[in-house]
Formats: C-alpha cells, sequence, structure tokens
C-alpha cells in the first residue's frame, strides 16, 4: 500500500491528525496496536483547554462538545480550612472545558475521516532518514504489510515504536508520589473542580459527567490499589476535600475504577528525525496536575498537520522544518506548569516545603498577578505560542 502520510497511533492525535489532514487534501493511513472498542474505552484526560475548543470547533467536531460538555469558569483551590475561587474568565476572558477523552474520541471515530487499521502488530518504521520512509506491520488476520509513506507521523504514546525511531535528547523527572484515581456512579460534588492541599496530601474533585464523578488521592509509589478500600477512599477524600467546610458535603457512591497514576514529566528534543514527526505522548509527559496532556496533543498535530499539508502540497518545507521548535515551545511551557503545579500541591514529610507551598498558595489567591497567572496558563495559551 502507499499513502502519504502513515500515522502510527489512532488516539485523539492520530485521529485528528488524519481529520485534518484529510480537510487540507492529504491522504493518511492510520495504524493502531489495540482494538477500537480499546481505544475508545480508555478513561484519560477530560479537560479541554478554551484554544482546544476553538480548534475542534473550527475544524467540525465540537458540536457534542457544546452541547454536551460542561463548560467551567474556572477553579477552586482549598488549603488550610479555607476554599478560594479563581474565576478565569474575569481573569483572562478564556474558559475551561469539562470533555472526556473518550468522548473526543467517539467524535473523531463518527467523523469518518481516518483510513484505520486496528489489531496490528509488528509495527516497524524503516528509511526514516530516505524521503521514501516505509512501515512495516502483520494485520488483524496475520498478514505480512507493507506502507510506503512520503511522511510517518508517531502519535502512538510513550510506549510505541515511534519514539524509539527518533535519535533524541530527553529530559525526564520521576515525581515521588502517585495518585489514586478512582470513578465512581455519583453525581459531582461541586460545580467546578477542586484542587485539595492537605498535609495528608493532595486531593482532586473532577468529573466526567452530571453522573459521574472522578478523584484522586496522592498515594506513595507502588500503591497497589487493592490495598484502598471503598470506604476508606471515601473517608480520605472528605478529610483531605475539606468535608463539613462552610458547610459543604462530599456525597460518596459506588465505586467503577481504581487505578494507581505515577506522576512524571518527559520530554524529548528534537520531535523530529528525517521524515519521522512525533506528536502527543510520543515525544512528550506531564503530571495530569496541569490538565496538559491532551491539549498538547492537540496543539502538536494542528501544528504538525498545517506543516505536513504545505510539505506534501506546495513543496514548502519550512512549516516541517520548524515543526519541532515551534511544538516545544508550547511543550515547556506546559511542562513547567505542570511541574509548577504538582509541587505547589502535593505534600512531603518536609515542614519547610509546605511553608513555601503554603506562601504559595495564599499569593496565588490573593494577586490578580498570580492568579491571572495560573488561569493564562490553565485555560490554554493560544496554538503556537
Amino acid at each position: 500500500m502507499r499513502t502519504q502520510v502513515a500515522i502510527i497511533g489512532a488516539g485523539p492525535s492520530g485521529l485528528l491528525l488524519s481529520h485534518l489532514l484529510a480537510q487540507g487534501g492529504v491522504d493518511s493511513v492510520v495504524l493502531e496496536t489495540r482494538s477500537q472498542e480499546y481505544v475508545a474505552s480508555r478513561v484519560r484526560a477530560g479537560i479541554l483547554e478554551q484554544s482546544s475548543v476553538d480548534l475542534l470547533t473550527s475544524v467540525g467536531l465540537g458540536d457534542r462538545l457544546r452541547a454536551e460538555g460542561d463548560e467551567h469558569r474556572g477553579i477552586y483551590l482549598n488549603f488550610a480550612g479555607e476554599r478560594h475561587h479563581l474565576d478565569f474568565v474575569d481573569l483572562t476572558g478564556r474558559s475551561v472545558w469539562v470533555y472526556g477523552q473518550t468522548e473526543v474520541q467517539k467524535d473523531l471515530v463518527a467523523a469518518g475521516t481516518a483510513d484505520a487499521r486496528y489489531e496490528v502488530t509488528d509495527v516497524q518504521l524503516h528509511d526514516v532518514d530516505s524521503d521514501r520512509p516505509y512501515v512495516t506491520y502483520v494485520d488483524a488476520a496475520n498478514t505480512p504489510k507493507r506502507l510506503d509513506a512520503d511522511v510517518i507521523a508517531g502519535c502512538d504514546g510513550s510506549f510505541g515504536p515511534s519514539r524509539q525511531a527518533v535519535p533524541a535528547e530527553h529530559f525526564e523527572r520521576t515525581y515521588p508520589y502517585s495518585w489514586l484515581g478512582i470513578l465512581a456512579d455519583v453525581a459531582p460534588s461541586t460545580d467546578e473542580l477542586i484542587y485539595a492541599w492537605h498535609r495528608n496530601g493532595f486531593a482532586l474533585h473532577s468529573m466526567r459527567s452530571p453522573t459521574v464523578s472522578r478523584l484522586y488521592l496522592q498515594v506513595p509509589n507502588g500503591t497497589d490499589p487493592a490495598s484502598w478500600s471503598d470506604e476508606r477512599i471515601w473517608d480520605e477524600l472528605a478529610v483531605r476535600l475539606g468535608h463539613g467546610q462552610d458547610g459543604w458535603k462530599l456525597t460518596p457512591g459506588p465505586i467503577t475504577e481504581k487505578s494507581v497514576l505515577p506522576m512524571r514529566s518527559y520530554v524529548q528534543t528534537p520531535m523530529r528525525h528525517g521524515r519521522v514527526f512525533l506528536a502527543g505522548d510520543a515525544a512528550h509527559i506531564v503530571p495530569p496536575t496541569g490538565a496538559k496532556g491532551l491539549n498538547l496533543a492537540i496543539a502538536d498535530v494542528s501544528l504538525l498537520s498545517k506543516a505536513l499539508i504545505a510539505m506534501l502540497t506546495e513543496n514548502n518545507h519550512e512549516l516541517a522544518d520548524s515543526y519541532s521548535d515551534d511544538a516545544l515551545r508550547r511543550v515547556w511551557r506546559c511542562t513547567h506548569f505542570s511541574w509548577w503545579m504538582t509541587t505547589m500541591l502535593h505534600t512531603s514529610d518536609d515542614p519547610f516545603d509546605a511553608q513555601l507551598q503554603l506562601s504559595q498558595l495564599k499569593w496565588v489567591t490573593t494577586s490578580n498577578a498570580g492568579a491571572t497567572g495560573l488561569a493564562e496558563n490553565y485555560a490554554g495559551l493560544p496554538i503556537g505560542f
């Protein structure tokens, strides 16, 4: 087979890239090792920046988002027995939307623009330094295949083959704590996200829909989710989130999923080698505290699609040549913001760190400059920043 762009990975970044390329008159084939059902069911990110919402709307993927998503003006910061609201719209004129990655995936699949091949194995990239790269794989029927392309786009996450095909320097930070995350069939106990600093550890109250809550607790690395009973989880969430504080109550409900997510930052640079371009988790990972993972992937493929369309339809390589630098400028800004939110809110046994964190939180919630800085980064800088 032959196509203009071989895309590895059929998650949101891969399918969105295919959608954007199709609108620009560029053909692509998407290869995915997992089943379509598995990819669609992965519960990941839930917050979309204003820039992401604007982009999805502009390319015909915003109707259900606007109808079923939940627009939030800001977030709550809870610490030292007090709750403070930061209104992003008042501070920056930009909001965020609660709309899960699973929902974005559904919209991309429903658009029907991607030629996606699922349940392939043994994906390998070849001749990436030449102008005729190709991918070999074994399809779902166990038949060896070869896909020739002008360009290969690696959208296959941190464990896929694309990252290994790009010789690059990487920067990494592993944090000394993880998140115990739960999904619960209960209406959220808050209208907007609550980020809580507590001496017992960080907690977050998020949501996926009007009937499903998503909540997190800071736990030590290596924690077994099974070691936390449902009762223990709800009790600890109540303590850290401030149950009873100013009359607020946390409503528990049936827990349908438990998982532990390590906190990690990773950036690979450059994000291009020869005819291979990386996007999303294939190039960078951020801790979820700043709600940046999916939004960075969307920003990457927005830049990459323009670069590849110009390269393949106009023989203009300018945007392709600058893609890595352009993408990394935003990647490092979001990496810093995610690190800043993470280190400000996660506690340790060091009382000195605790006082620094409380000082930072007081500044953010009492200074217009501090609040605006958080709001500007959380609601999202323009794509191409």
